[in-house]
């Protein structure tokens, strides 16, 4: 029987109010650098996909890791724009990019996610997080409201190891207290989400906001969904 249910934060819970793409082009501009939308979506696209994880290991201090976290943001959006062009002043841009993606006002919750967490806590089930954003996630919790569902936030940097890596998962089953059969997971990537929790023993759970099928396609102790709101049945049944 589930007992706790972990969830993806960006692009599971919330997503950014326009495409990052966009967001890293239009500043661009403000920073002296012209450059298209598509060519900076595919810069960013080769530079995440190429990425390490965003862990740097255990016993680091909180002033390290920020430090650290910020260093690998700096140096994939170093990469997304080496083939494109270089800015005047790439720091400054850094700077402001960084800022804007802090801010929750750029950033949306699903509109299933509030009343679906509700739904979970008021039924008793432990909730928690599992994402490897970076320590800019507890600020957009906040702002979107959804801090407040969650027993757990569990980030990658912190626990020192990255989707789709079981020591993350394992730490946020530890910080939960409970055991891989008794949780659920929900993310929106294969790799990172669906087939680690599975691997693991968890339910696994994966939104494809473009599957055009009306109803969950269930398999064993795994679904695929088109919304979270079939995730309360989900994780009553799973």
């Amino acid at each position: 029987m589930i007992r706790a249910v972990f969830f993806d934060a960006a692009g599971t819970l919330f997503e950014s109010r326009e495409p990052i793409g966009r967001t890293y082009a239009s500043l661009a501009r403000d920073f002296g650098l012209d450059v298209s939308e598509e060519a900076v979506a595919a810069g960013f696209r080769r530079a995440f996909g190429a990425a390490p994880g965003l862990a740097f290991g255990l016993g680091l201090r909180h002033d390290e890791l920020r430090r650290l976290e910020r260093q690998w943001w700096r140096e994939r959006v170093g990469e997304t724009f080496a083939p494109i062009g270089k800015f005047p002043d790439f720091d400054a841009y850094f700077d402001a990019l960084f800022a804007h993606l802090a801010d929750p006002g750029h950033w949306i919750a699903d509109v299933e996610a509030a009343p679906m967490l509700a739904r979970l806590k008021n039924d008793g089930f432990k909730l928690g997080v599992i994402s490897n954003f970076d320590y800019r996630l507890y600020r957009i919790l906040d702002g979107l409201e959804l801090t407040r569902y969650f027993d757990s936030i569990t980030i990658s940097s912190e626990a020192g190891y990255a989707k789709p890596r079981r020591e993350i998962y394992d730490a946020a089953l530890a910080f939960g207290g409970v055991t891989a059969p008794d949780a659920m997971h929900v993310g929106d990537s294969e790799h990172l989400d669906f087939a680690p929790a599975a691997a693991l023993g968890m339910a696994a759970v994966l939104i494809d906001r473009e599957d055009r099928r009306a109803k969950p396609l269930i398999a064993g102790r795994t679904a695929r969904i088109r919304s979270l709101a079939s995730i309360h049945e989900l994780a009553r049944g799973l």
